[in-house]
């Protein structure tokens, strides 16, 4: 791989149109070319990530047309991802099988339900060529007034909580899909959203250990693919007043180094304002794979991010083992994940008569809790 090939693939980039070929206005002013092919073929990114608001969302043969279409642009095999947690968060609305959230299932206590759900989840993403998911939640949710996690936890309880996220990554390793447990180092005690603020957390190390830690721990025994970073800050664990998405002290420290992660660390979107506080977008990117992270998630400008990471490559800022480091680990996730085979959707298998049935069983299940 050339060295802009191996700064392509630390991206997940958000592509605008309902097909690899569809023209749109906000993809020529963002990236300079017309469509999502386009932009895939341009910037080499490592990953797409779909959203309904980028017209990426109809049908399930449109979705399916669609990431067939992306795979074939792209000259390295491409992950192509979605947040679908279920409940609050799911980005492919009526298109597959609904099912319940994470607070419906952690309040019955019965980690086979989230590993149910989260298996049918995967079998239909995969159907529709998306082979990673966003999920699960792995945050304990303890400040009732926190408005951006809440009921996309499983709970309050840590054991719990863990219990749920190592359930839910065997579901999703069961079906074939990568699962990324989210949103380290703890996003469940905050007043202040992450996407419009910079929220402020000061668990101690010990409570940290006690309350935040396990989910994550627990989804590192159950081989979880990946791990995204909060942008948050945590005094007691970083004073330097920087979000975990920026601090080696987080995620080399203690998700490397403490809890012994050596998959993929995806930061959560760039386009944040938590983690626009303190440097421009082009700094943003650079800090980020100097803490630690592999992947960069959907920059609010991919050149401006891609040159800067090349450029600090270029320079020995980052240097190229660190670079290698992450391109391994993005490569070993797809290999591991049969992102390098070839993908075959059936649009067909979403919503079928099997997981409509499963699903009517898991609702009634959830209604059943004592």
């Amino acid at each position: 791989m050339s060295l802009e090939d191996k700064v392509g693939q630390l991206f997940f980039a958000v592509v605008y149109g309902s097909h690899a070929g569809s023209s749109s206005d906000e993809n020529r002013a963002r990236y300079g070319v017309a469509t999502p092919a386009e932009v895939v073929a341009k910037y080499r990114p490592g990953g797409v990530i779909l959203f309904p608001w980028a017209g990426n969302v109809s049908t399930a043969r449109q979705v399916a047309a669609l990431t067939t279409g992306l795979r074939k642009a792209s000259k390295t095999p491409l992950v192509i991802g979605v947040d679908q947690e279920n409940g609050t968060v799911s980005r492919l609305g009526s298109v597959i099988t609904k099912l319940p959230g994470a607070g419906a299932i952690g309040a019955t206590g019965n980690p086979a339900i989230a590993r149910d759900t989260a298996r049918v989840t995967g079998k239909e993403l995969r159907a529709l060529g998306i082979l990673l998911d966003f999920a699960p939640v792995a945050d304990v949710n303890v400040n009732p007034r926190n408005p951006v996690i809440g009921p996309r936890a499983y709970g309050s309880d840590p054991r719990r909580v863990a219990a749920m996220v190592g359930a839910a990554v065997d579901g999703f390793h069961a079906a074939g899909v990568a699962s990324v447990a989210k949103h380290f180092p703890g996003h469940g005690d905050t007043t202040v959203d992450s996407h419009t603020g910079l929220p402020v957390i000061k668990h101690s190390k010990a409570l940290w250990r006690r309350l935040d830690a396990p989910p994550f721990r627990t989804a590192i025994e159950h081989g979880v693919d990946a791990i995204m970073t909060a942008h948050v800050v945590m005094p007691e664990l970083d004073p330097s007043g920087d979000p975990a998405t920026l601090s080696k002290p987080i995620l080399t420290g203690l998700l490397r180094g403490e809890l012994g992660f050596d998959g993929v660390i995806t930061t959560d979107a760039l386009d944040m304002a938590g983690v626009r506080k303190r440097y421009g977008d082009a700094e943003v990117a650079v800090r980020a794979v100097l803490a630690g992270a592999d992947v960069l998630l959907m920059p609010p400008n991919l050149p401006k991010a891609y040159n800067a990471v090349l450029k600090a490559v270029e320079s020995g800022r980052i240097t190229e083992k660190r670079l290698d480091e992450s391109v391994l680990r993005i490569l070993r996730l797809k290999q591991r994940r049969g992102v390098f085979a070839v993908t075959r959707t059936d649009p067909r298998a979403v919503k079928s008569a099997e997981h409509l049935k499963i699903a009517r069983r898991l609702t009634g299940r959830l209604a059943a809790k004592p």
